[in-house]
């Protein structure tokens, strides 16, 4: 009898992955994704910006980092990516480290360490004091960070991430907004499938911002291949 549930519970998440595919097969505007009134210059030249706002602390976002960094790394030179960290007076200190890795050159060295600081390792980086801490226990030069941690243009950079906030609309977060004109979200890309997990939102994403993608190629007229790996050297 446990084998019989087991089965039936493994034919309905099937059946639900499957609705949930063919859900975002053609996005529609309002449900899966929206369109700003007025679109934002980017300066992306032929590849296509993708802007990923979040927060350390979220842990929607530091569910959906995994996916997300492998559909980045899949667009290869076909998009220009960003993330923004989101302003909030909950999370001020996490903010300010982003920018200072940022500044550092070191945000794709030590982006995953600062979520799994604060989801696995419960390290809340809520103080100034915990950030630093933080960062000099991962190897980062004190001083170096403190300079970066405490600079004009970390604040600079701050007081851009909340008017984008207000031009993009962003309430929640995790939030993409994708060539200066569509936000979606994992909680949009799902809006047509009902109640259904957090994992099943995450994914629902992926296909709606390859559509959007293609969309977006098709107007602009641009055409993309795969990346090819170079042949292999002939044998003597």
């Amino acid at each position: 009898m446990r084998v019989f549930r087991q089965m039936l519970l493994l034919l309905s998440f099937g059946l639900l992955t499957g609705g949930a595919i063919a859900a975002v097969g053609s996005p529609e505007l309002g449900k899966e994704y929206t369109v700003l009134d007025n679109a934002q210059p980017v300066e992306s030249g032929k590849k296509i910006e993708v802007i990923e706002f979040f927060a350390y602390y979220c842990p929607h976002c530091y569910a959906l980092e995994p996916l997300m960094a492998d559909w980045v790394k899949k667009q290869g030179n076909t998009i220009s990516f960003k993330r923004v960290h989101v302003s909030d007076p909950r999370a001020l200190p996490q903010q300010k480290l982003f920018f200072a890795l940022d500044a550092l050159g070191k945000l794709d060295e030590f982006h995953l360490k600062a979520f799994q600081a604060i989801h696995i390792e419960r390290n809340r980086l809520q103080s100034d004091a915990e950030v630093i801490e933080f960062a000099v226990k991962s190897g980062i030069d004190k001083q170096k960070f403190l300079d970066a941690y405490n600079s004009f243009s970390a604040q600079s950079k701050i007081n851009r991430a909340s008017q984008l906030m207000k031009i993009y609309k962003v309430d929640s977060w995790p939030m993409i907004a994708i060539d200066g004109r569509f936000v979606t979200s994992p909680y949009l890309a799902a809006t047509a499938m009902g109640r259904v997990t957090e994992e099943t939102q995450n994914r629902a994403l992926l296909p709606v911002m390859d559509w959007l993608l293609a969309k977006i190629q098709k107007e602009k007229g641009v055409t993309t291949t795969p990346e090819t790996a170079p042949p292999a050297p002939k044998k003597k």
